[in-house]
This record gives C-alpha cells, structure tokens and sequence, in this order.
C-alpha cells in the first residue's frame, strides 16, 4: 500500500508530544499558504471543520490528515512528508509555542506508485 502522506521520526515525536500536552485527538491539514503559508497546520477537534472541499490523506502518529481538494489536484502525483524545523511556524498550529514547525516536504510518486493509487501520470 502506498501512502500518500508520512512523517519523518521528529515529526512523529512532536506528534506524540502534543497528545501528551493536548489530549489523544489531533487533527491536521495542510494550509493552502494563506496566513500560515503552506504548512501542515495541527488542530485540536473542532478548531476546523473537514468538509467535501477536503480530502484525507491518512494519518501520521494516529492522527488523520487533510488538504483542500484544490490543492490536491495540484500535489496527487506527490508524497507528502511531513517534518519538523526549529523556529515558528503557524500561528494556527498547535506546535507554535513549542519554538517548532510541522515542515511538508514531497517526492514525486514512480510510475508504479501511481498506478496502484489509481492516478493518472501527469503529463510531461
């Protein structure tokens, strides 16, 4: 099974961090880049609200992911991975205060990842 997103081991540790902070019910999405840029943004339930503009990726540290159906279009064809960088991020994120920001980084799928996920390989 190929997944569309994961999380590198630092990503995974902060993760299991804000649950022990915050509680066992984490949520993420991946900014379009506007307030925040285009970072994967971690929430608390009911901080957003998932809809039909949103598709679900998977999760990462039991936690699911999302990104606005716009920006997958543009991104299908990409794995994401997630990442951790010192500094301040999003102002939306609950990794903030901590002096660190969830980072997406991507590989572009092979031919046959693609396949198996049923996608369309993009034009040259």
């Amino acid at each position: 099974m190929v997944d569309k997103v994961i999380a590198t081991p630092a990503a995974l540790e902060l993760v299991a961090f804000l649950k022990i902070k915050h509680g066992p019910d984490l949520m993420f999405h991946q900014s379009g880049g506007c307030c925040d840029n285009s970072a994967a943004n971690c929430y608390l339930p009911g901080e957003i609200t998932m809809g039909a503009g949103d598709v679900y990726l998977g999760d990462i540290g039991g936690s699911p992911f999302y990104i606005g159906i716009g920006q997958y279009e543009y991104w299908k064809h990409t794995q994401l991975i997630i990442d951790v960088i010192e500094g301040h991020g999003g102002t939306f994120s609950l990794e903030g205060p901590e002096g660190k920001a969830f980072h997406t980084r991507s590989r572009v799928f092979t031919d046959a990842e693609l396949a198996e996920l049923g996608i369309e390989k993009p034009a040259a």
